[in-house]
């Protein structure tokens, strides 16, 4: 499932497309992805122009001159495509519909926005931009990762008396937002943190430390436009390549890239996720 990273490098290349922009012609191709599209939704964003286009946690967001906000999630498998219009010095035409292009945006500046899921794990709402923050979808978020509010401080709090292991504490969305499988195995790697340990039982120094690594993490996924595992693109269609950059994810049985290290990367499965990381370099 894409991460806050893959999510971003999306948003920013939609950015240069959407945003201002208004919806001429929205489509729907069927009734819903994971639960159903919200009543007349495609009537409600035909001719709504996209004020600002944002981004909370792995949920983009879609603010209209209408006071709506469209909110869409990408799931396990979905794609936001860019045709026809102008990206650099290339310029994509109108593709041929494809079988799970689900949802289509043709924009006034000409561009075509395509929403394509072949899972149907993906989702999308309409609220009231006013009520966004209520939402039950983004209500029960807590920091961004990348924002102000989170520091060590508020990290040291959030752990106290925790009695679950590290690595779930760090998926816990409404501890902070936006954190995934992938970049929690690199965090802890990074920070010499064994997954298992209990988050309430880590050093207030240690926590501490965790809040540069979780950005510096972030931002490089980002800049690398994000890991391209399984279905991920970005929204002109190319891979991201961090996935070339990870230490520990997916590298099982290859020895640890610290140069003083010579153990070998394990994998466990914790609540139903695989977990990868250097019994030497991680305690």
């Amino acid at each position: 499932m894409p991460e806050l990273p893959e999510v971003e490098t999306v948003r920013r290349g939609l950015l240069p497309v959407m945003e201002g922009a208004r919806i001429l012609q929205a489509e729907t191709r069927r009734e819903g992805l994971r639960w159903p599209f919200p009543d007349r939704m495609a009537e409600r964003l035909t001719g709504a122009r996209v004020d600002r286009l944002g981004r909370r946690s792995k949920y983009l967001l879609l603010d209209l001159d209408t006071d709506e906000t469209l909110i869409i999630h990408l799931g396990m498998s979905g794609r936001i495509l860019i045709s026809g219009h102008k990206l650099g010095k290339m310029h994509h035409d109108h593709p041929a519909p494809e079988k799970h292009d689900h949802v289509v945006f043709d924009l006034e500046n000409g561009a075509r926005v395509t929403f394509n899921d072949p899972r149907r794990f993906g989702a999308m709402d309409l609220c009231a931009t006013s009520a966004l923050e209520d939402h039950k979808l983004i209500q029960v978020l807590g920091p961004e990762p990348l924002g102000n509010r989170f520091d060590a401080e508020y990290l040291i709090e959030a752990f106290e008396g925790k009695n679950t292991p590290i690595k779930t504490a760090l998926l816990d969305q409404g501890i902070i937002a936006g954190l995934g499988n992938i970049y929690v195995c690199e965090v802890l790697f990074r920070a010499g943190i064994h997954p298992t340990r209990k988050a309430g039982r880590i050093s207030e120094d240690r926590v501490a430390s965790l809040v540069p690594i979780i950005r510096d993490v972030l931002s490089e996924a980002i800049e690398s436009g994000g890991s391209s595992l399984k279905d991920y693109r970005q929204a002109d269609g190319d891979l991201g390549y961090f996935q070339h950059s990870f230490r520990v994810y997916g590298r099982k049985g290859e020895r640890c890239v610290n140069s003083r290290c010579e153990g070998e990367i394990r994998r466990i499965v914790q609540s139903g996720r695989s977990t990868f990381y250097c019994a030497q370099c991680q305690r």
